[in-house]
C-alpha cells in the first residue's frame, strides 16, 4: 500500500525509513499540507470578516440614510403644530371681516377674540412677549433706538416702539426700545 500524504499524516520519522521513504520530504510534505490548510482556513475566515464588514457598513449607510429622512422631515414638518393653531386666528380674522355692516364694538369683539386666539397658539408654542417698560435695558433683549432724557434712572427703558419676542427663552425679535440717559452735567 502506498502511503498518500493527505490521507496519512502522522507518519513518524521511524514509519518512514521503514517504508523506505526519506524522512526530510515527509517533513516537508506535512508542513506544505499544513500551511496549504493555514492557507485556506485564513481566506475562509478573511471573506467571512469581508462579508460582515460589508453587512456592517450596509446597515450603517441604512440607518444614515433613515435618519437623514428623519431629519428632513422634522425640518419640514417642524412648524405644523404653530400651524394649526394659527388657523383659529386665520378662521375668526375671516369671520370679523364676512360680517357685513358690523358695526365698531362687534368688529372690537371680533379683534379681541382673534388677540385671544393668536396668544393662545403663541403659549402653546412658548413664544412670550417683551415688553421692557421701566426695566433696565438688556443687550441681549432690547435694541436700543435712542436714548432721551428722563427722570428714569440711566439705562432704564422708557418708552418701547416695538414689542420683542422670545422661543423657548431665545429672542426671536428684540424689543425696540428708547433708553433713559445720564443727565449731562453743566459745565
Amino acid at each position: 500500500m502506498i502511503n498518500n500524504p493527505d490521507e496519512n499524516s502522522q507518519v513518524s520519522p521511524a514509519s518512514a525509513t521503514e517504508t523506505g521513504a526519506d524522512p526530510s520530504r515527509l517533513d516537508e510534505a506535512r508542513d506544505a499540507l499544513d500551511l496549504a490548510a493555514q492557507l485556506k482556513r485564513a481566506e475562509e475566515e478573511a471573506g467571512e470578516l469581508r462579508d460582515a464588514w460589508l453587512r456592517a457598513k450596509a446597515e450603517t449607510d441604512n440607518a444614515r440614510r433613515l435618519a437623514q429622512n428623519d431629519i428632513a422631515k422634522a425640518h419640514k414638518y417642524a412648524v405644523e403644530r404653530f400651524a394649526q393653531e394659527l388657523l383659529a386666528v386665520k378662521d375668526a380674522l375671516e369671520l370679523t371681516l364676512a360680517t357685513p355692516n358690523a358695526k365698531t364694538e362687534a368688529l372690537q369683539d371680533g379683534v379681541a377674540l382673534t388677540l385671544k386666539n393668536l396668544e393662545a397658539a403663541f403659549d402653546k408654542a412658548n413664544i412670550t412677549e417683551i415688553n421692557p417698560l421701566h426695566e433696565k435695558y438688556d443687550p441681549h433683549r432690547h435694541q436700543a433706538m435712542t436714548m432721551i432724557e428722563s427722570d428714569q434712572p440711566p439705562g432704564t427703558v422708557v418708552q418701547v416702539f416695538q414689542k420683542g419676542y422670545l422661543l423657548n427663552d431665545r429672542v426671536l425679535r428684540p424689543a425696540l426700545v428708547a433708553v433713559a440717559k445720564a443727565e449731562e452735567s453743566a459745565s
